[in-house]
């Protein structure tokens, strides 16, 4: 919430609807996130804020769409979608991502509904409902793992980091001096090449891993190869090779170690005792960027704002 103003009202009382009602008049855009039937009870859905303003974009997040009244949570999102049953280690049980990624992308999934509709309304002067739903994004958001089972009819499990259709893509190595390399091998002169620069040309030059679908179906066999041989040097050592020679591969860092690195610090955001990071990130050629303030506490701005919007 770095950069964004607080003003708390009560829903239940017709003078905070009120308030609301009259900033909406002013307003380009609202953002809901409600359970399908609540807003209609607050006198916050779409079709009555839109009669006291009809050009407005009405944004809404839902957990399964408005034909539905059941509450949505991320966690339960990734269980029902397939995140959870791909994520984990191919012997063990399902897991969660540890951050809530599919609240995340719905935010952006909205985003780009709501820019849409902000350019539609340049040539129409209307606004329009736009809505969002988590189990949607989750679904839009399988990519190549939706592909492998709709069009392949291959039933994509779990096989802990590794990609399924790619090796060595997503395998992490543990190195001599107690840390791990993953690496992402995207074609065959790479792989030939890392061969090499761990001291195994033989390996590059069997039948067995000459393409990327002969490793794949050698994955175990290669694999114990190259643990070997990682074990063999320190990470940064070989990292630093590997990214001479335009071989993708990084040290699994923790947030300790990967908030030192200098695209990291870029971002950082620190102000009255707060720390963050940065949510919008794209650079442009000029730089318009400025300080935001903190997260604020609830209502600290109530009175500002409705000064300042002559509410």
């Amino acid at each position: 919430n770095w950069g964004k103003k607080s003003i708390a009202l009560d829903f239940n009382s017709q003078d905070d609807r009120d308030l609301v009602y009259q900033l909406v008049r002013q307003c380009d855009i609202v953002i809901a996130s409600y359970k399908p039937g609540d807003a209609e009870k607050l006198g916050m859905d779409y079709d009555t804020l839109c009669s006291h303003n009809p050009k407005i974009i009405y944004g809404q997040i839902s957990g399964y769409g408005s034909h539905s009244k059941r509450v949505g949570y991320d966690a339960v999102i990734q269980a029902e979608s397939g995140f959870m049953h791909l994520n984990g280690e191919k012997s063990g049980p399902p897991l969660k991502m540890p951050v809530a990624l599919i609240d995340v992308l719905a935010g952006h999934q909205l985003k780009e509904g709501i820019l849409v509709a902000m350019l539609e309304k340049t040539k129409t002067g209307k606004g329009k409902l736009v809505e969002v739903s988590l189990i949607q994004t989750a679904f839009a958001s399988l990519a190549n793992q939706a592909s492998n089972w709709l069009h392949a009819g291959i039933l994509p499990s779990r096989q802990g980091s590794a990609h399924p259709n790619i090796a060595p893509y997503g395998e992490n190595y543990p190195t001599k001096d107690a840390k791990q390399i993953l690496v992402a091998i995207g074609n065959d002169k790479q792989f030939v090449r890392m061969c090499q620069l761990l001291g195994i040309n033989e390996v590059a030059s069997r039948e067995e891993y000459a393409s990327n679908k002969l490793r794949v179906k050698n994955r175990r066999e290669l694999n114990a190869i190259l643990e070997k041989q990682f074990a063999l040097y320190n990470a940064q050592f070989l990292t630093e090779k590997f990214n001479a020679e335009n071989i993708p591969a990084g040290i699994i860092q923790n947030l300790e170690e990967a908030f030192v690195m200098e695209e990291a610090k870029d971002i950082m955001l620190e102000a009255s005792g707060f720390k963050g990071v940065q949510t919008y990130i794209v650079k442009e050629r000029e730089n318009t960027s400025k300080k935001l303030s903190p997260p604020p506490k609830l209502g600290e701005h109530k009175k500002a704002i409705l000064e300042n919007l002559k509410v």
